[in-house]
């Protein structure tokens, strides 16, 4: 008989399986480099996006606000865009951003090579280098920074992608302060029947770019609201002469929301108001006055002799003659006199030049405008209507019959406390807010923002 024998199954495998083995190495090893591109390559992508992110950033922050400062000025875009331009390589020499400033360089001329600045009068559009008289919003984009690529080929093998490079756009702009904080302690009457959301912006509550308004009245002129009254506020927890006098500098801030009342200060306080109002020109008289802690504004120019004020016919004279306003320009029988218009122009020059000492829109005040129908007396309480922006056209004299505060009533202005989600053609007191980009001029929000 012969014996039962087992195959043996075993030689044959270790030739079946050949090359098998060295197939899932390959398909291992692949996975492990795509693996490591995603993380290496997709980290330091990342990282570079939010860096050139936070630069773009703070780019069009620094392009809008600088287009606010020297609105109206014919050198307004020029200026902004070399501040958006400086604030970007600014950031791409700062400690951190060394492969930035390597990819653009360190100075205004170079970033400006990768970089797009460009105006609108409005957040959604259009945009475009040059931009309108009025623009207000600045957009910055970098379309194409290109990265080092670690083990970025290994990905473009299996993933079909392009170059290693990240983009970045930003739009900035004013926003209406919804609950400003930095109010004058004084008060101007307006219109409640002009309101700027019903007449489609053509005045404010009464007022007009560049009307020139008695914005504190003196002795011996017909006060706006009633006997004692001279247009003073007293803001909540403030009470004297110094306060008073720290409030007019500068020195304290009182939140305000519209619709509130607010409380009139009888009195004319003279000394305060002056001393307080005058460091806005470099003037300093008084407790506590001084220039470290209320710098001049940039520009202190203003027409001499001053302006005086007839209480007989209610107009506001210069050497004997009324002053006038047309579109901001101040003439006195013919003649120019230093106005808005003439300090916007200096600002930008002296921002031009480097040659700024002091501090930005000082001779800016923002003052509500009340509701006074109907009110009367030297202590009384006014609604509010809204926030108004006025530039302070000369010192005030320090004597009661002559202690007016004469301003020209401006459409826009520096303010403070909370931004609005959603810009408007509102005016007075705004804030430079970040926004969201919208392209192709249809509000299709863009994706690198």
């Amino acid at each position: 008989m012969t014996p039962l024998t087992k195959p043996n199954h075993l030689q044959h495998w270790p030739g079946r399986q050949r090359g098998a083995v060295m197939v899932l190495v390959v398909i291992a090893l692949a996975a492990i480099l795509l693996m490591g591109a995603l993380a290496l390559d997709g980290g330091h992508l990342l990282l570079n996006k939010t860096r050139l992110q936070n630069a773009v950033d703070a780019a069009a922050l620094s392009g809008a606000k600088t287009l606010q400062t020297s609105f109206g000025s014919p050198l307004a875009s020029t200026l902004a865009r070399d501040s958006a331009l400086d604030t970007l390589a600014r950031n791409a020499a700062a400690d951190g951003n060394g492969e930035l400033g390597e990819a653009f360089g360190t100075t205004a001329a170079a970033v400006g090579g990768y970089t797009e600045v460009t105006f609108s009068n409005s957040v959604y559009g259009p945009f475009s280098a040059a931009g309108p008289a009025d623009a207000t919003y600045v957009r910055v984009s970098v379309p194409n920074y290109p990265l080092t690529g670690f083990l970025w080929g290994v990905a473009q093998v299996f993933g079909g992608l392009g170059d290693k490079a990240v983009a970045a756009i930003a739009t900035a702009g004013p926003s209406p302060s919804a609950s400003p904080c930095k109010i004058e302690p004084i008060m101007v009457c307006g219109d409640p029947n002009d309101d700027p959301a019903e007449n489609s912006g053509t005045s404010y509550w009464g007022y007009s770019y560049g009307d020139l308004e008695v914005l504190k009245s003196a002795a011996g002129n017909t006060p706006a609201i009633g006997p004692g009254n001279f247009q003073m506020l007293r803001l909540d927890g403030s009470s004297g002469a110094n306060d008073l006098r720290t409030a007019l500098a500068g020195g304290i801030e009182k939140c305000n929301v519209v619709g509130e009342e607010v409380a009139t200060e009888p009195g004319n306080s003279v000394g305060p108001v002056a001393q307080g109002l005058n460091t806005r020109f470099g003037v300093y008289n008084g407790p506590g006055m001084n220039s470290a802690d209320y710098p001049p504004d940039w520009v202190t120019t203003y027409s001499t002799p001053k302006m005086t004020y007839d209480g007989s016919t209610g107009q506001v004279l210069y050497q004997g003659q009324q002053v006038t306003s047309s579109g901001g320009d101040l003439t006195a029988g013919g003649n120019p006199l230093y106005d808005v218009n003439d300090w916007k122009d200096d600002s930008a020059a002296c921002a031009v030049s480097g040659s700024c000492t002091g501090a930005a829109e000082r001779r800016m005040l923002n003052i509500v405008i009340g509701n006074c129908d109907g009110e009367s007396g030297g202590a009384t309480s006014v609604p509010v209507l809204d926030f108004g922006c006025f530039f302070m056209l000369q010192t005030v004299a320090q004597q009661g019959v002559e202690a007016q505060v004469f301003g020209q009533f401006v459409k826009e202005c520096e303010g403070d406390g909370v931004a609005g989600p959603v810009p408007t053609d509102d005016v007075g007191p705004v804030i430079i807010q970040l926004y969201k980009t919208y392209i192709d001029n249809n509000r299709t929000p863009s994706t690198d923002s």
